[in-house]
């Protein structure tokens, strides 16, 4: 098996694993992260499923970059699209075919929310490693930073912020469920780090067995 195929595979299993893990964090029922919450929000209002919702704004997304980027748009990235769609459709299968046994309380959903909070993490941790298609959200937020002088991170929080503003401003028009709360701050607080734990302790393994691109 060629080192390209190899790196592929890693990259579905680790959007499965993002998917799997965003379900249980929506099953916990205590918040979700700000992109998630505008999902679930979404979902309340539309009547379609939180991971459809998801395909809409993901792919959305891609299209942003395209319109910002043009040429300069690379090709591979619209993998981002396929890609969405599997998102989505794992956290679809997951949340409403899986986990459809009742759960409502709060210690144990802060649990949980942990739990898969971190198992998000590693997801995400293997697709940044391997560096060939980036998430598309932080993908439309790459493309703006290339056009105005902001730097990412800052893109990338108000992203979240715009969010959490929509969602609460949906949240008092239609009066739907609050989809942020105690998990939102956990993950606020928890991710990033957690995040940067699992890059640290996976790049040696990935350059070990030749599958990244870069030092």
């Amino acid at each position: 098996m060629s080192k390209n195929v190899k790196r592929y595979i890693l990259i579905v299993i680790g959007f499965m694993i993002v998917g799997t893990a965003c379900a249980f964090t929506l099953k916990a029922n205590i918040g979700v992260g700000a992109w998630d919450s505008l999902a679930k929000s979404t979902s309340e209002i539309t009547g379609l499923e939180v991971g459809t919702m998801g395909m809409i704004f993901n792919c959305s997304c891609v299209v942003g970059q395209i319109i910002i980027l043009r040429k300069k748009f690379k090709i591979i990235q619209l993998l981002q699209i396929p890609l969405s769609i599997l998102l989505g459709t794992v956290i679809n299968f997951v949340l409403y075919e899986l986990l459809i046994f009742p759960f409502d309380t709060f210690v144990g959903g802060i649990f949980m929310y942990i739990a898969a909070s971190t198992v998000c993490a590693f997801g995400v941790s293997i697709v940044m490693l391997l560096d060939e298609v980036t998430f598309a959200l932080e993908g439309f937020c790459m493309a703006l930073v290339s056009v105005i002088p902001v730097k990412f991170h800052v893109v990338r929080q108000g992203a979240d912020v715009l969010s959490i503003i929509v969602v609460v401003i949906l949240t008092l028009i239609f009066q739907i469920p609050w989809s942020i709360g105690v998990g939102t701050i956990i993950g606020m607080l928890t991710f990033g780090p957690t995040l940067g734990i699992f890059m640290k302790l996976f790049k040696p393994i990935l350059k070990k067995y030749d599958l990244l691109n870069y030092e």
